[in-house]
Protein backbone atom coordinates (compact mmCIF):
# COMPACT_ATOMS: atom_id res chain seq x y z
CA UNK A 1 0.00 0.00 0.00
CA UNK A 2 1.38 3.42 -0.92
CA UNK A 3 2.03 5.64 2.09
CA UNK A 4 0.28 9.01 2.20
CA UNK A 5 2.01 11.86 3.99
CA UNK A 6 0.19 14.84 5.55
CA UNK A 7 2.91 17.17 4.31
CA UNK A 8 1.99 16.36 0.72
CA UNK A 9 0.30 19.55 -0.47
CA UNK A 10 -1.57 17.73 -3.23
CA UNK A 11 -2.99 15.32 -0.67
CA UNK A 12 -4.12 18.17 1.55
CA UNK A 13 -5.80 19.86 -1.39
CA UNK A 14 -7.62 16.68 -2.43
CA UNK A 15 -8.78 16.05 1.13
CA UNK A 16 -10.09 19.60 1.42
CA UNK A 17 -11.91 19.26 -1.92
CA UNK A 18 -13.44 16.02 -0.61
CA UNK A 19 -14.71 17.75 2.53
CA UNK A 20 -16.00 20.75 0.58
CA UNK A 21 -17.95 18.60 -1.87
CA UNK A 22 -19.40 16.45 0.89
CA UNK A 23 -20.44 19.53 2.89
CA UNK A 24 -21.98 21.17 -0.17
CA UNK A 25 -24.07 18.08 -0.91
CA UNK A 26 -25.12 17.85 2.74
CA UNK A 27 -26.15 21.52 2.81
CA UNK A 28 -28.06 21.29 -0.47
CA UNK A 29 -30.01 18.25 0.75
CA UNK A 30 -30.68 20.09 4.02
CA UNK A 31 -32.61 22.71 2.06
CA UNK A 32 -35.23 20.05 1.35
CA UNK A 33 -34.85 17.54 4.18
CA UNK A 34 -35.53 18.73 7.72
CA UNK A 35 -33.34 17.16 10.39
CA UNK A 36 -32.37 13.52 9.70
CA UNK A 37 -28.69 14.51 9.85
CA UNK A 38 -27.48 10.97 10.49
CA UNK A 39 -29.59 9.60 7.65
CA UNK A 40 -28.36 12.22 5.17
CA UNK A 41 -24.73 11.69 6.20
CA UNK A 42 -25.14 7.92 6.04
CA UNK A 43 -26.66 8.05 2.56
CA UNK A 44 -23.89 10.34 1.30
CA UNK A 45 -21.18 8.17 2.85
CA UNK A 46 -22.64 5.05 1.26
CA UNK A 47 -22.87 6.81 -2.11
CA UNK A 48 -19.23 7.88 -1.93
CA UNK A 49 -18.15 4.44 -0.67
CA UNK A 50 -19.91 2.76 -3.60
CA UNK A 51 -22.51 0.84 -1.60
CA UNK A 52 -26.28 0.70 -1.20
CA UNK A 53 -28.54 1.69 1.68
CA UNK A 54 -31.55 0.04 3.30
CA UNK A 55 -33.84 2.51 5.09
CA UNK A 56 -36.32 1.37 7.68
CA UNK A 57 -39.01 3.73 8.96
CA UNK A 58 -42.70 4.48 8.91
CA UNK A 59 -44.20 6.25 5.86
CA UNK A 60 -44.00 10.01 5.50
CA UNK A 61 -40.51 10.59 6.92
CA UNK A 62 -38.97 11.89 3.70
CA UNK A 63 -37.25 8.77 2.39
CA UNK A 64 -38.43 9.34 -1.19
CA UNK A 65 -37.65 13.05 -0.97
CA UNK A 66 -34.11 12.24 0.15
CA UNK A 67 -33.32 10.15 -2.94
CA UNK A 68 -35.03 12.61 -5.29
CA UNK A 69 -33.11 15.53 -3.78
CA UNK A 70 -29.85 13.60 -4.03
CA UNK A 71 -30.48 13.05 -7.73
CA UNK A 72 -31.02 16.80 -8.19
CA UNK A 73 -27.84 17.61 -6.28
CA UNK A 74 -25.86 15.27 -8.58
CA UNK A 75 -27.96 15.96 -11.69
CA UNK A 76 -28.23 12.19 -11.99
CA UNK A 77 -30.95 10.02 -13.47
CA UNK A 78 -33.47 9.06 -10.80
CA UNK A 79 -35.90 6.15 -10.91
CA UNK A 80 -38.48 4.94 -8.40
CA UNK A 81 -39.98 1.45 -8.22
CA UNK A 82 -42.98 0.74 -6.00
CA UNK A 83 -42.59 -2.89 -4.99
CA UNK A 84 -45.83 -4.87 -4.86
CA UNK A 85 -46.61 -8.61 -4.67
CA UNK A 86 -47.50 -8.74 -8.38
CA UNK A 87 -44.28 -7.07 -9.54
CA UNK A 88 -42.25 -9.29 -11.88
CA UNK A 89 -38.46 -9.31 -12.51
CA UNK A 90 -39.02 -8.01 -16.05
CA UNK A 91 -40.81 -5.00 -14.57
CA UNK A 92 -37.50 -4.07 -12.93
CA UNK A 93 -34.75 -4.96 -15.34
CA UNK A 94 -36.63 -4.80 -18.65
CA UNK A 95 -37.42 -7.37 -21.30
CA UNK A 96 -36.95 -8.31 -24.92
CA UNK A 97 -39.63 -6.73 -27.10
CA UNK A 98 -40.45 -7.95 -30.61
CA UNK A 99 -40.24 -5.26 -33.28
CA UNK A 100 -41.93 -5.69 -36.64
CA UNK A 101 -39.71 -5.57 -39.76
CA UNK A 102 -37.37 -2.85 -40.90
CA UNK A 103 -34.09 -4.65 -40.29
CA UNK A 104 -33.53 -6.51 -43.52
CA UNK A 105 -33.08 -5.51 -47.16
CA UNK A 106 -35.49 -6.02 -50.03
CA UNK A 107 -38.07 -8.64 -49.09
CA UNK A 108 -36.16 -9.62 -45.95
CA UNK A 109 -38.17 -7.59 -43.44
CA UNK A 110 -38.39 -10.15 -40.66
CA UNK A 111 -39.28 -9.22 -37.08
CA UNK A 112 -36.54 -8.87 -34.50
CA UNK A 113 -36.14 -8.59 -30.74
CA UNK A 114 -34.96 -5.42 -29.03
CA UNK A 115 -34.13 -4.95 -25.35
CA UNK A 116 -36.42 -2.48 -23.60
CA UNK A 117 -34.61 -1.25 -20.43
CA UNK A 118 -36.57 -1.24 -17.17
CA UNK A 119 -36.52 1.36 -14.39
CA UNK A 120 -33.42 -0.24 -12.83
CA UNK A 121 -31.41 1.59 -15.52
CA UNK A 122 -30.79 4.75 -13.53
CA UNK A 123 -28.00 6.34 -11.53
CA UNK A 124 -30.08 6.49 -8.34
CA UNK A 125 -32.78 3.91 -7.77
CA UNK A 126 -35.41 4.06 -5.02
CA UNK A 127 -36.78 0.59 -4.27
CA UNK A 128 -39.85 1.56 -2.25
CA UNK A 129 -41.12 -1.04 0.25
CA UNK A 130 -38.84 -3.68 -1.21
CA UNK A 131 -40.10 -6.37 1.17
CA UNK A 132 -43.56 -6.32 -0.45
CA UNK A 133 -42.27 -8.04 -3.59
CA UNK A 134 -41.82 -11.80 -3.91
CA UNK A 135 -38.37 -13.35 -3.44
CA UNK A 136 -38.17 -13.97 -7.19
CA UNK A 137 -38.53 -10.25 -7.89
CA UNK A 138 -36.21 -9.28 -5.05
CA UNK A 139 -33.52 -11.55 -6.46
CA UNK A 140 -33.63 -9.65 -9.75
CA UNK A 141 -31.72 -6.88 -7.99
CA UNK A 142 -28.86 -9.11 -6.81
CA UNK A 143 -26.74 -8.86 -9.95
CA UNK A 144 -27.55 -5.19 -10.41
CA UNK A 145 -26.47 -4.28 -6.89
CA UNK A 146 -23.28 -6.34 -6.89
CA UNK A 147 -22.07 -6.16 -10.48
CA UNK A 148 -23.71 -2.91 -11.66
CA UNK A 149 -25.05 -4.80 -14.64
CA UNK A 150 -28.13 -6.70 -15.83
CA UNK A 151 -28.04 -9.88 -17.91
CA UNK A 152 -31.01 -10.81 -20.05
CA UNK A 153 -31.21 -13.16 -23.04
CA UNK A 154 -27.51 -13.88 -22.55
CA UNK A 155 -26.51 -10.23 -23.03
CA UNK A 156 -25.05 -8.13 -20.22
CA UNK A 157 -26.08 -4.48 -20.00
CA UNK A 158 -24.03 -2.02 -17.94
CA UNK A 159 -25.77 0.16 -15.34
CA UNK A 160 -23.01 2.70 -14.88
CA UNK A 161 -20.34 3.18 -12.25
CA UNK A 162 -22.40 5.33 -9.87
CA UNK A 163 -25.47 3.02 -9.67
CA UNK A 164 -26.86 3.50 -6.15
CA UNK A 165 -29.85 1.71 -4.64
CA UNK A 166 -31.76 3.06 -1.68
CA UNK A 167 -34.41 0.60 -0.57
CA UNK A 168 -37.10 1.23 2.04
CA UNK A 169 -39.13 -1.08 4.20
CA UNK A 170 -41.95 -0.36 6.63
CA UNK A 171 -41.37 -1.92 10.08
CA UNK A 172 -45.06 -1.76 11.05
CA UNK A 173 -47.15 -3.36 8.32
CA UNK A 174 -45.61 -6.82 8.02
CA UNK A 175 -48.67 -8.70 6.73
CA UNK A 176 -48.26 -9.77 3.13
CA UNK A 177 -44.54 -9.00 3.09
CA UNK A 178 -41.57 -11.17 2.20
CA UNK A 179 -38.56 -10.62 4.49
CA UNK A 180 -35.38 -9.99 2.55
CA UNK A 181 -33.16 -13.09 2.38
CA UNK A 182 -29.70 -12.92 3.92
CA UNK A 183 -28.00 -12.79 0.51
CA UNK A 184 -30.07 -9.75 -0.43
CA UNK A 185 -29.48 -8.00 2.90
CA UNK A 186 -25.74 -8.54 2.55
CA UNK A 187 -25.73 -6.49 -0.66
CA UNK A 188 -26.61 -3.37 1.34
CA UNK A 189 -23.59 -1.52 2.67
CA UNK A 190 -25.55 -0.24 5.64
CA UNK A 191 -29.01 -0.16 7.20
CA UNK A 192 -30.28 3.15 8.54
CA UNK A 193 -33.19 3.57 10.93
CA UNK A 194 -35.20 6.70 10.07
CA UNK A 195 -36.35 8.39 13.30
CA UNK A 196 -39.57 10.31 13.79
CA UNK A 197 -39.06 14.10 13.72
CA UNK A 198 -38.94 16.16 16.89
CA UNK A 199 -41.66 18.78 17.58
CA UNK A 200 -39.24 21.52 16.46
CA UNK A 201 -38.51 19.68 13.22
CA UNK A 202 -42.25 19.18 12.69
CA UNK A 203 -42.70 22.96 12.92
CA UNK A 204 -40.13 23.47 10.18
CA UNK A 205 -41.67 20.72 8.03
CA UNK A 206 -45.08 22.37 8.29
CA UNK A 207 -43.62 25.76 7.34
CA UNK A 208 -41.91 24.33 4.27
CA UNK A 209 -44.74 22.14 3.06
CA UNK A 210 -47.78 24.37 3.67
CA UNK A 211 -46.44 27.64 2.28
CA UNK A 212 -44.73 28.65 -0.96
CA UNK A 213 -42.78 25.71 -2.45
CA UNK A 214 -39.01 25.72 -2.05
CA UNK A 215 -36.91 25.78 -5.20
CA UNK A 216 -34.94 22.58 -5.86
CA UNK A 217 -31.30 22.81 -4.80
CA UNK A 218 -29.80 22.34 -8.25
CA UNK A 219 -26.56 20.61 -9.15
CA UNK A 220 -23.67 21.04 -6.71
CA UNK A 221 -21.55 17.98 -7.55
CA UNK A 222 -21.24 15.87 -10.69
CA UNK A 223 -21.16 12.09 -10.98
CA UNK A 224 -17.51 12.21 -12.04
CA UNK A 225 -16.65 14.14 -8.89
CA UNK A 226 -18.34 11.49 -6.71
CA UNK A 227 -16.26 8.81 -8.43
CA UNK A 228 -13.13 10.89 -7.75
CA UNK A 229 -14.12 11.12 -4.06
CA UNK A 230 -14.62 7.35 -3.98
CA UNK A 231 -11.19 6.68 -5.46
CA UNK A 232 -9.53 9.14 -3.09
CA UNK A 233 -11.17 7.60 -0.02
CA UNK A 234 -9.85 4.15 -0.94
CA UNK A 235 -6.29 5.52 -0.79
CA UNK A 236 -6.53 6.52 2.89
CA UNK A 237 -4.25 4.15 4.81
CA UNK A 238 -5.35 2.01 7.73
CA UNK A 239 -2.94 0.59 10.30
CA UNK A 240 -2.72 -3.17 10.65
CA UNK A 241 -3.98 -2.98 14.23
CA UNK A 242 -7.05 -0.94 13.24
CA UNK A 243 -7.81 -3.26 10.34
CA UNK A 244 -7.52 -6.19 12.72
CA UNK A 245 -9.88 -4.42 15.13
CA UNK A 246 -12.50 -4.16 12.37
CA UNK A 247 -12.03 -7.81 11.50
CA UNK A 248 -12.33 -8.82 15.16
CA UNK A 249 -15.65 -6.99 15.46
CA UNK A 250 -17.03 -8.90 12.48
CA UNK A 251 -15.62 -12.23 13.71
CA UNK A 252 -17.14 -11.60 17.16
CA UNK A 253 -20.63 -11.51 15.63
CA UNK A 254 -20.38 -15.28 15.16
CA UNK A 255 -21.23 -17.49 18.14
CA UNK A 256 -18.34 -19.63 19.39
CA UNK A 257 -15.80 -17.72 17.30
CA UNK A 258 -12.38 -19.12 18.23
CA UNK A 259 -10.44 -15.98 17.25
CA UNK A 260 -12.16 -13.36 19.46
CA UNK A 261 -13.18 -13.09 23.12
CA UNK A 262 -16.62 -14.51 23.80
CA UNK A 263 -19.39 -11.92 24.17
CA UNK A 264 -22.25 -13.19 26.32
CA UNK A 265 -25.07 -11.65 24.27
CA UNK A 266 -23.62 -13.13 21.06
CA UNK A 267 -23.35 -16.62 22.51
CA UNK A 268 -26.90 -16.44 23.84
CA UNK A 269 -28.90 -14.52 21.25
CA UNK A 270 -27.17 -14.70 17.83
CA UNK A 271 -27.92 -17.41 15.28
CA UNK A 272 -25.14 -16.36 12.92
CA UNK A 273 -23.16 -13.24 12.18
CA UNK A 274 -21.78 -11.06 9.42
CA UNK A 275 -20.12 -12.09 6.19
CA UNK A 276 -16.72 -10.65 5.13
CA UNK A 277 -18.65 -7.90 3.33
CA UNK A 278 -19.31 -6.45 6.78
CA UNK A 279 -15.60 -5.90 7.39
CA UNK A 280 -15.17 -4.42 3.92
CA UNK A 281 -18.02 -1.98 4.52
CA UNK A 282 -16.68 -0.94 7.94
CA UNK A 283 -13.25 -0.11 6.55
CA UNK A 284 -14.58 1.77 3.50
CA UNK A 285 -16.88 3.94 5.61
CA UNK A 286 -14.30 4.46 8.35
CA UNK A 287 -11.92 5.92 5.77
CA UNK A 288 -14.56 8.50 4.81
CA UNK A 289 -15.07 9.42 8.46
CA UNK A 290 -11.32 9.96 8.81
CA UNK A 291 -11.25 12.35 5.85
CA UNK A 292 -14.22 14.32 7.16
CA UNK A 293 -12.44 14.65 10.52
CA UNK A 294 -9.34 16.06 8.82
CA UNK A 295 -7.20 12.99 9.37
CA UNK A 296 -5.09 10.92 6.97
CA UNK A 297 -5.49 7.63 8.80
CA UNK A 298 -8.33 5.51 10.19
CA UNK A 299 -8.83 5.39 13.97
CA UNK A 300 -10.50 2.71 16.08
CA UNK A 301 -13.21 5.26 16.92
CA UNK A 302 -14.11 5.49 13.22
CA UNK A 303 -14.53 1.72 13.13
CA UNK A 304 -16.78 1.72 16.19
CA UNK A 305 -18.92 4.57 14.84
CA UNK A 306 -19.83 2.79 11.58
CA UNK A 307 -20.12 -0.73 13.01
CA UNK A 308 -23.77 -0.51 14.05
CA UNK A 309 -25.30 0.67 10.73
CA UNK A 310 -23.05 -1.76 8.83
CA UNK A 311 -23.77 -4.85 10.94
CA UNK A 312 -27.34 -4.44 12.25
CA UNK A 313 -28.82 -6.17 9.18
CA UNK A 314 -26.05 -8.77 9.06
CA UNK A 315 -26.46 -10.07 12.62
CA UNK A 316 -29.29 -12.63 12.71
CA UNK A 317 -30.87 -13.29 16.10
CA UNK A 318 -32.16 -16.66 17.25
CA UNK A 319 -35.61 -17.27 18.69
CA UNK A 320 -34.54 -16.45 22.24
CA UNK A 321 -33.13 -13.09 21.17
CA UNK A 322 -36.29 -12.16 19.29
CA UNK A 323 -38.54 -13.32 22.12
CA UNK A 324 -36.56 -11.34 24.71
CA UNK A 325 -36.77 -8.14 22.67
CA UNK A 326 -33.02 -7.97 22.06
CA UNK A 327 -32.02 -5.90 19.03
CA UNK A 328 -28.96 -6.40 16.82
CA UNK A 329 -27.88 -2.90 17.88
CA UNK A 330 -27.66 -4.10 21.50
CA UNK A 331 -25.47 -7.04 20.51
CA UNK A 332 -23.19 -4.90 18.34
CA UNK A 333 -22.79 -2.40 21.16
CA UNK A 334 -21.77 -5.24 23.49
CA UNK A 335 -19.19 -6.41 20.94
CA UNK A 336 -17.61 -3.00 20.33
CA UNK A 337 -17.53 -2.26 24.07
CA UNK A 338 -15.83 -5.56 24.86
CA UNK A 339 -13.27 -5.33 22.07
CA UNK A 340 -12.54 -1.63 22.65
CA UNK A 341 -11.51 -2.49 26.20
CA UNK A 342 -9.14 -5.20 24.96
CA UNK A 343 -5.54 -4.27 24.04
CA UNK A 344 -4.86 -3.60 20.37
CA UNK A 345 -3.22 -6.34 18.35
CA UNK A 346 -1.61 -6.33 14.92
CA UNK A 347 -2.62 -8.46 11.98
Amino acid sequence: MTEMHPEDEQLKEQAQQFRDRFSEMRSAIGQQIVGQTEIVDGALMALVAGGHVLLEGVPGLGKTMLVRTLSEVLEAKFSRIQFTPDLMPADLIGTEVMRAGGQGEGNDRSSYFEFQPGPVFADLLLADEINRATPKTQSALLEAMQEHSVTTAGITHDLGELFFVMATQNPLEMEGTYPLPEAQLDRFLMKLMVPYPTPEEMETIMDRTTSDPIDPPGKVCGIEEVIEMRNFARRIPIADSVRRFAIDIVMATHPNSPSTPAVASVERFVRYGSSPRGAQAIIRLAKILAIMDGRYHVAREDVVQVSTPVLRHRVMLNFEGSADGVSPDDVINDITTALSAAPAKSA
